[in-house]
């Protein structure tokens, strides 16, 4: 059972846990392309949610825009979709229509997702509004608690804290097991479906430990994130090289995302309280394995086998995304930084918006541009 959440207060401003790397000497050529980066997103990227990618009617963002910015026919509407758009808004509560879309998105997280009967949220509703999957899923809730965490810093507001405050709770008395793990997912009335643990939602949750420790000192978030970086380091990390493999050391089947190692780096070395934990050495330990093998002309593959043979060659921009970020922390790294960003511009964005995948060969092979990807594109430009 997790300790009683504090009393409701204003969030911190000035992150007491996390930390930026130190001012790395300049490229001259690399503010004139993180600025025009920065103005596509905000002229180009933004605006789509905005404007066409917003469905009115049960004021959502659609999963998807195609080529030309028509929705996609919607099949499904994520909770997690509206949590990072939500996080997107949050993050530029000033800029025009952003604190009324942040606004409209909190609401429907609780008045399409909620479970009113037995807690936590839904996986996702249908094209009518009503639950579609109504399992409660791990990466959701992670995604629950890293938005509502960047919307309080938004607006001080005590609703926001307070599901802030219930999805911690349903993450510590629901989700988690006796290892320090927690499981990926659960049955609509939380029992058991045998999913186990994997890595991705916990990497979120982590984020979202990060995410809340940045806008408040929360002890028993302090606790928690520092017992899953140990349940992390004990099953995750693959002994030779230190690699984060996407299922448990000894699953069957096993693999690693060069995206994610790059993910994980930046969440542990932004993190003052992580900088002598076991898991961040590891994580930093693996990274020049995982640009030798997962880094092709500058683009980052999608998923490789732990000895480094290339498993599937997609390229995704996400991947794309959290390679740049994590450059910006390397303090040997920096004259590579205008260098990928340029690769990153030419290969992944457009007049227009952004071109999801490349295959293996480097063509594009998905045009659409979802929901979800723009979460990925502010992280990194915050970095940057």
């Amino acid at each position: 059972m997790a300790a009683p959440r504090p009393a409701t207060m204003s969030p911190t401003k000035t992150p007491p846990l996390v930390t930026t790397a130190c001012p790395m000497p300049q490229d001259p050529s690399l503010a004139p392309l993180v600025d025009a980066t920065r103005t596509h997103f905000l002229q180009k990227v933004m605006p789509l949610w905005l404007g066409p990618g917003w469905d009115a009617e049960l004021a959502l963002p659609y999963e998807a825009l195609d080529a030309s910015h028509a929705p996609l026919p919607p099949q499904r509407y994520r909770a997690m979709a509206c949590a990072r758009q939500l996080y997107l808004f949050a993050s530029h509560i000033d800029q025009p229509g952003a604190r009324e879309r942040a606004a409209a998105l909190f609401r429907s997280l609780q008045r399409h997702f909620h479970d009113a009967e037995h807690g936590g949220w839904f996986y996702s509703i249908d094209p009518q509004g009503q639950p579609l999957d109504r399992s409660k899923d791990l990466y959701t809730h992670a995604f629950i608690i890293f938005a509502c965490a960047h919307y309080w810093a938004a607006v001080s507001e005590p609703l926001v804290e307070s599901v802030l405050d219930a999805a911690l709770e349903i993450v510590a008395t629901r989700f988690a097991s006796e290892d320090d793990l927690y499981a990926s997912s659960l049955a609509e009335d939380w029992a058991d479906n045998g999913s186990g643990a994997l890595q991705n939602p916990l990497m979120h949750l982590t984020e979202a430990f990060l995410a809340t420790l940045a806008v408040r000192d929360d002890e028993q978030v302090k606790t928690d994130l520092l017992a899953l970086a140990d349940a992390m380091q004990r099953h995750f990390i693959e002994p030779v090289r230190g690699l984060m493999l996407e299922k448990p050391c000894g699953a069957v089947d096993n693999w690693f995302e060069p995206g994610h190692q790059f993910e994980w780096f930046y969440l542990l070395e932004s993190c003052a309280l992580m900088h002598d934990h076991p898991l961040r050495h590891s994580v930093a330990r693996c990274f020049a394995f995982s640009e030798q093998f997962g880094v092709q002309d500058g683009v980052v593959l999608s998923m490789l086998e732990p000895d480094g043979r290339v498993r599937d060659g997609t390229r995704r921009i996400w991947a794309q995304a959290e390679y740049l970020r994590a450059l910006t922390l390397r303090g040997d790294a920096q004259p590579r930084v205008a260098q990928q960003l340029k690769v990153f511009r030419e290969k992944f964005l457009h007049a227009d918006g952004w071109y999801e995948c490349r295959d293996a060969e480097g063509k594009v092979s998905r045009s659409d541009m979802p929901s979800t990807t723009p979460y990925h594109l502010e992280t990194c430009y915050k970095a940057l």
